[in-house]
């Protein structure tokens, strides 16, 4: 199957070379998109050099960082274009070993695939490692959250190493899609579940990165926390009118009967 694995990049010069070197000797046949969001620091001219040596790697430039959210729909998009059946998403700084890459891929190419494999740090097998004991609370904690206020029944929602199905991404409003960070994460997962697809986890390994500066931010987490609030205030809401219609639909059969 044509897969695709895309790698978002802002000012991941230190990082990327290692990536590419890295994905391509683990899935050898896939082709990699770098979205690079008009890095400063020369990422995207890394990228461009890549690919000038290498048929498999492919370059999308965007004019301005935009968020990992609205990157990942630009990516999605050029896979779906050019006619892919399996897009990854991974990060480039390292956090993400693409040595687990395939036994993902074998995961989502059998007859019975499902419509997104998740990468979990938090099934059995799964593991963080040089994580800080607040970084897994908050990640532990968040992906509770996200259980209990949607319904969502994965452990990992929040991971950003997984592949989907193209023919899952083109039954999704990629347009309408405005989350960023974790959220994006969140919001992916949310859409392929009301979706009525199927989603599988799968154990992977996640290393804190050993280069470059992380994203994670203030605004990230409270923007993964007020959207994933308002979804599920109108889930529960949604469960809870059809909760009452069924009570009523089933009161007014008695006083007929």
């Amino acid at each position: 199957m044509r897969t695709l694995v895309i790698i978002p990049t802002y000012n991941e010069s230190a990082a990327l070379p290692t990536a590419i070197s890295r994905t391509r000797a683990a899935v050898p046949e896939a082709d990699l998109l770098i979205v690079d969001d008009g890095s400063p620091d020369g990422t995207g001219e890394i990228a461009d050099a890549a690919a000038a040596s290498d048929d498999h790697v492919n370059v999308l430039h965007r004019t301005a960082k935009d968020g990992l959210g609205r990157a990942y729909v630009a990516g999605f998009g050029w896979a779906l274009e050019r006619g892919y059946d399996l897009v990854v998403e991974m990060d480039a700084d390292g956090s993400h070993r693409p040595e687990q890459l395939p036994a993902m891929l074998e995961r989502a190419a059998r007859p019975d695939a499902p419509d997104l494999v998740l990468g979990s740090r938090w099934v059995p097998g799964g593991e963080v490692v040089n994580w800080p004991a607040h970084r897994q609370l908050l990640s532990r904690g968040g992906n509770l959250y996200v259980r209990l206020a949607l319904g969502l029944p994965v452990e990992d929602a929040t991971g950003g190493f997984r592949v989907y199905r193209a023919d899952t991404l083109r039954r999704l409003p990629l347009g309408e899609i405005e989350s960023q960070g974790y959220c994006f994460q969140v919001d992916m997962t949310w859409r392929v579940h009301r979706l009525g697809g199927r989603i599988v986890e799968t154990p992977i390994s996640f290393v804190e990165r050993a280069e470059g500066e992380s994203k994670m931010s203030r605004d990230i987490v409270l923007e993964a926390l007020w959207r994933t609030t308002v979804w599920g205030l109108a889930h529960r809401g949604g469960q809870l009118r059809q909760g009452l219609r069924r009570v009523l639909c089933a009161d007014r059969r008695r006083r007929v009967g």
